[in-house]
């Protein structure tokens, strides 16, 4: 066994290996560029290197400082992580040549697993199922759109070394396909240093659902169930989840049985994952092989039993696959959130800066996990990728594990930076998603105009209302124990309240609990009551308890008169107050925001890439005017009507923060 790995990775993976080659009793290297030099992974490492400047493609992309920086520490083996080098052919033929181990499959596995032209040739051999497509590089958008429509539309466009969602767009016209290559280009060039693109058939109402296998070097090989990964957004995971609520044992079977013969085919040793896209009927087609570990590996973990980091590591090591395909077991139910750095409120754009709170749940062995490499003080960078943490539940059964999530997610706590936490809070409410009858499509067709908080039903607003009495009579309570008051000037306060949420206000009558040693409060409404009993104190981000006798968690926080409160993937602000204040709080004017209709504004902290236009041009509906490049991603900036342009107000190559004008119309 090793004695000294490194791990060729930053982040929350670069944490997770850590923490395996820990238990194993293997000392772990951490290599970081400048930006990284405070982060997690280098405080839990052994040793930490820097190997250059932020940027990726002078730092983390770089295999001769990997290298020199393997042999400067005297690491043995190195694991490649996800993204990065863990998909490149040459970095794993140059660690061998060094005689470095590389923790992941030999270096013509991954040539030819992990280029998806070579990959889909080899399945088509190895008579697994393959969707129809353009197996080879295209040279031009023209060319594409060509091949797009002797396909037949809808098509998808793929980077050949593309993973993680860049480098992949979806077409339904020439017009979208001509686009789409280009950026697709871009993209792939800038993430990979890869620009070939190649195009295969869109399967309508897909499911996209990944088989898990292993092989060592002695031939034996197992699959580890089924993920499914449909609840996708723009070709993102968001919800990951282990087995497939579509997926039926015989299917499992021959989906798993192709996935091993596969790997057989390319000798491959070690993890890695092959992804299928399955129809409504059970059909299913290769659609791609990740000669990798798997951003979502730990609901296999859950539902296993086993350590797939430790599983990698071994078989680089030259030892046996511990199990056969008999002894895989299939327990329970996992689901796996991604907490990404992004704001669901204003169309998912990246959200940069420092973790001010960072207070994720209580990890629970066997049921809570949280696969993290920040902590509160650090910085969400604008400069990789925008994932802040993995929260992993696992349950007795599909409904165990949803409610376990929803839990889990009402008691994460972060600020500072804005997360995707209420959009999770909200798809484990939704009905469509508990049901398990969802495809790839799921977020774009339930939230078209994309995701607003008024979108997300509360089965009890009155509930949130007496929770924001509560916190209100709180402080009410300890200002007027106030010492040294004049007598007969104290506050008396009433039991008649009003609380406004979203407009509606809701009156209420609140009292304390008269019982020994119980803290808490009654409230009543016009056809509801509360016993909310808890030991809330001022500060605190969560409030817990119960009420009506059922354990409760939100969040809340004060600002000013009004309480924040987070709950189920509502978020609201209720404003406290008594029923004279409400009357005379209805008879006040609304005051309306500036009008910035005549401004392009930056939706996101980011590095403006592109002006598109020039002071004084026309512009027409749908032009690009401006593209910025934020976490590895181009997000193009269009015109949404007629317009001339009057003033640019930044220029190509400026870091621009949330709102900055950019342009100004006449």
């Amino acid at each position: 066994m090793f004695k000294k790995i490194l791990i060729a990775n930053r982040g929350e993976i670069a944490c997770r290996v850590i923490k395996t080659a820990h238990k194993m009793g293997i000392k772990a290297v951490a290599v970081h560029s400048e930006a990284d030099k405070d982060s997690l992974h280098v405080q839990l490492a052994d040793e930490a290197v820097c190997i250059g400047p932020a940027a990726s493609k002078e730092s983390y992309l770089v295999i001769d400082k990997i290298i020199a920086a393997c042999k400067e520490t005297g690491a043995e083996a190195v694991h490649p992580g996800y993204g990065f080098l863990s998909e490149n052919a040459e970095f794993s033929r140059r660690l061998e040549e060094e005689g470095i181990k590389f923790i992941g499959p030999k270096h013509y596995s991954v040539g030819k697993m992990g280029d998806k032209i070579e990959s889909k040739k080899l399945a088509l051999e190895a008579k697994v199922n393959t969707i129809p497509g353009h197996n080879e590089a295209i040279p031009g958008p023209k060319q594409a759109v060509e091949i797009a429509k002797s396909i037949g539309y809808p098509v998808m466009i793929k980077a050949s070394a593309g993973g993680g969602g860049k480098g992949l767009r979806v077409a339904f016209d020439d017009k979208e396909a001509f686009e789409g290559f280009t950026s697709c280009v871009n993209e792939a060039k800038n993430a990979f240093g890869d620009d070939r693109v190649f195009i295969e058939k869109y399967v309508l109402e897909p499911r996209h659902i990944e088989i898990q296998v292993l092989g060592d070097s002695f031939g034996n090989y197992v699959y580890l169930n089924e993920r499914d990964c449909s609840i996708q957004r723009r070709h993102q995971k968001v919800i990951e989840e282990a087995p497939s609520p579509l997926i039926d044992p015989a299917t499992r079977k021959a989906m798993g049985e192709q996935a091993v013969a596969l790997a057989r085919a390319v000798q491959y040793e070690s993890a890695g994952t092959v992804e299928f896209v399955v129809g409504a009927d059970k059909s299913f087609y290769f659609l791609e092989m990740n000669t990798r570990l798997q951003v979502e590996h730990p609901v296999t973990e859950f539902i296993t039993g086993l350590d797939l980091v430790e599983l990698m590591i071994r078989v680089a090591a030259g030892e046996k696959l511990p199990l056969t395909q008999n002894e895989v077991k299939l327990d329970g139910w996992s689901m796996e959130c991604r907490i990404n750095a992004e704001d669901p409120f204003r169309g998912f754009l990246p959200s940069t800066g420092r973790l001010v709170k960072f207070q994720p749940p209580d990890e629970i062995p066997g049921q809570v996990r949280v696969d993290t490499g920040v902590y509160e003080g650090g910085e969400i960078s604008m400069y990789y990728d925008s994932m802040i943490a993995k929260l992993i539940v696992h349950g007795k059964d599909r409904t165990e594990a949803i409610q376990r999530m929803r839990d889990a997610l009402n008691a994460f706590y972060i600020r500072g930076v804005g997360s995707n936490i209420p959009f999770q809070a909200a798809l484990m409410q939704h009905p469509r998603f508990c049901s398990g009858n969802f495809n790839t499509g799921f977020i774009a067709e339930e939230y078209p105009k994309g995701f607003h908080g008024e979108d997300v039903p509360h089965e009890d607003f009155g509930f949130l209302a007496a929770v924001a009495a509560c916190g209100r009579r709180t402080y009410i309570d300890r200002a007027v124990q106030i010492s040294n008051q004049a007598r007969g000037m104290g506050r008396k306060v009433g039991a008649e309240w009003t609380v406004l949420i979203n407009h509606k206000y809701y009156p209420l009558t609140l009292t304390t609990i008269d019982e020994p040693g119980v803290n808490g409060y009654q409230i009543e409404m016009e056809d509801k009551s509360y016993r909310i009993i808890s030991d809330w104190r001022f500060g605190l981000p969560l409030f817990t308890g119960t009420c009506n006798g059922e354990p409760i968690c939100l969040q809340i926080e004060r600002i000013g008169l009004v309480f924040r409160i987070a709950h189920n993937g509502v978020i609201c602000k209720a404003t406290v107050m008594t029923a004279r204040a409400a009357e005379l709080l209805a008879l006040m004017p609304e005051k309306l925001p500036p009008d910035m209709s005549k401004f392009l504004l930056s939706p996101m902290p980011g590095l403006l890439r592109e002006v598109a236009v020039a002071a004084g041009q026309e512009v027409k509906a749908g032009e690009n005017l401006a593209v910025i490049e934020a976490m590895k991603m181009e997000n193009v900036l269009k015109a949404e009507q007629d317009c001339t342009v009057d003033e640019v107000l930044a220029k190509s190559g400026e870091s621009l923060s949330v709102d900055q004008p950019i342009l100004r119309f006449k």
